[in-house]
């Protein structure tokens, strides 16, 4: 009986390579003499994903100057580029400045992924902690870059179970969801793309939901699809029709934050983007105002000059894992003081679950169109709603007879960051069989579609990991509904880390975004002249 490749099998998390096994390095060490410089802004929002997009953005529309830091670089795409590395050819590209632990090199080894990049500002930092291995993007656009671009949006019943219902759903719904999804020009695939060969596992996929009596519905993604007719066409080499867009599309007409927010950022004129700017540390200053410490870089890694950057407000927007640990040194350490008593806790996974599956009677294709088309949705019981989609496996240069099956739950467990005086570092706990409710359900929906047709293979339960970590500076524990941290004047979280923990069965962009939009409105409102 067949069964899917050692490599097949761990290149999982909707096809993003051997990544589940890579642990972060910090950068390489800087020279022993290097120029310090001091700068006066009046607002630093570090990170340029979903939620430092949205704030550099409204901020800027307000006519407010704001400086945002991106510790990667830019990817710049169009049709035919070769920006993004390839997941059949992993390169330096793939990682930020990353080597593996030793924990990880056996994995690695099974799977033939190098066990050593080259140092570069690449694009996915992996983050291990006890129990569970984190995922978070490096690069202008954060996350968005490398997601598969599912936008969806979690019911009324859903969302008002797990997050705070003082956000109003029907709210969100009317003006900050909608908002998002014109941001991004969220569209369906259209039938003459799902209907061509390419994309033959998307309509087995549908087909096996109906069949097993699960509803499915074509996804929202923002993408321009005349770009992957253009590759039917001939126009264009393959990216979005053979799969080979796990770690980023380079032909273009993916609508990632740098195109569409950051873009109409820096078109005000009020907002300038630092690549190459890695924060290593917060303070705030006898004044009040607040202090980063940053490292400016090359591509390798080589510290080319220090900054103190002061400002009136800071806005974290590093993701979940980096504004969690960057938070909690802070306060461990002293540098901010009177930090909430919850910060660090209430982090978890977004209930992510993702399998392999091995088709055993009929080819799902060695080039698999995507990224993603087709999903089905369980939400009647609010307690147990998840979502499982089909997504493509990239191209490995073999026929793997193998896609990918990827499921969101909810789930009510919670991790917590600590600090370690010791080393002076926060490392990220997680509990031994967290989220085994969230993972029943999941697993038994995949099963049923999948039963009678092949092998189907939980890459969790070989390497347990996240794409979509959540929480770490909680709102109602840490902050207020509006990402403004509880007792600290000027200093706002808008990203992952403010969400506690799951976007309600959906991946989180959708709602980190929406979340984001409705703070800003917000905040430009009242805060304005009278904090920022």
């Amino acid at each position: 009986m067949p069964t899917p490749s050692r490599r097949a099998l761990l290149t999982g998390a909707a096809g993003l390579a051997a990544a589940s096994v890579l642990s972060p390095s910090s950068a390489v060490a800087a020279p022993a003499r290097v120029r310090l410089a001091r700068e006066e802004h009046r607002v630093v929002v570090i990170g340029s994903g979903f939620g430092g997009g949205v704030a550099a953005l409204r901020l800027a529309r307000a006519g407010v100057p704001v400086t945002v830091l991106e510790r990667g670089r830019r990817w710049p795409t169009g049709p035919n580029a070769e920006t993004f590395p390839r997941v059949s050819g992993l390169d330096k590209r793939a990682l930020w400045y990353g080597t593996l632990p030793a924990a990880a090199r056996p994995l690695a080894q099974l799977i033939g992924a190098p066990l050593d990049f080259a140092p570069y500002v690449g694009l996915l930092e992996p983050v291990l902690g006890q129990n569970i291995l984190g995922v978070c993007a490096a690069g202008v656009g954060g996350g968005s870059l490398v997601y598969q671009g599912m936008t969806l949006q979690p019911s009324e019943a859903v969302f008002n179970t797990w997050l705070p219902q003082e956000l109003d759903y029907r709210r969100m719904n009317e003006i900050h969801y909608p908002r998002v999804a014109g941001m991004l020009r969220a569209a369906t695939a259209p039938d003459a793309l799902v209907g061509s060969p390419h994309y033959y596992a998307a309509r087995v996929f549908a087909e096996r939901v109906r069949r097993a009596g699960y509803g499915v519905e074509k996804i929202p993604m923002p993408i321009d699809w005349d770009y992957a007719l253009a590759e039917l066409r001939g126009e264009m080499r393959p990216s979005y029709t053979n799969g080979d867009c796990a770690l980023g599309v380079n032909n273009g007409g993916k609508h990632s934050v740098d195109v569409t927010y950051l873009r109409q950022a820096e078109e005000t004129g009020k907002v300038t983007v630092e690549t190459h700017h890695k924060v290593t540390s917060m303070a705030r200053s006898a004044d009040g105002r607040w202090e980063v410490h940053v490292d400016r870089t090359d591509d390798a890694g080589t510290v080319l000059e220090q900054k103190v950057l002061s400002a009136r407000a800071l806005v974290m927007a590093a993701g979940s894992l980096n504004t969690s640990r960057l938070l909690v040194r802070a306060g461990a350490t002293g540098a901010i003081p009177d930090l909430p008593d919850g910060l660090g806790e209430g982090w978890g996974t977004n209930g992510d679950r993702i399998y392999a599956w091995t088709n055993l009677q009929e080819d799902f294709g060695a080039e698999q169109g995507g990224p993603v088309v087709y999903g089905s949705k369980e939400w009647d019981d609010p307690g147990t709603a998840n979502t499982i989609i089909q997504a493509s496996l990239p191209p490995l240069g073999t026929d793997a007879r193998t896609t990918m099956l990827v499921g969101f739950g909810v789930s009510a467990d919670r991790g917590r960051f600590r600090y370690d005086a010791a080393t002076d570092s926060v490392s990220l706990h997680w509990p031994s069989g967290g989220d085994a409710a969230s993972h029943r359900n999941i697993h038994r929906r995949v099963t049923k579609v999948s039963k009678g047709l092949g092998v189907l293979t939980d890459t969790n339960a070989l390497v347990n990991s996240t794409w979509h970590p959540l929480g770490g500076a909680p709102m109602g524990a840490v902050c207020d509904l509006e990402g403004r941290v509880l007792g600290q004047r000027g200093l706002y979280v808008l990203d992952g880390a403010l969400i506690p923990g799951t976007t309600g069965a959906c991946n989180p962009s959708m709602t980190i975004a929406a979340v984001a939009e409705r703070a800003m409105d917000a905040i430009t409102e009242h805060d304005i002249d009278t904090i920022i």
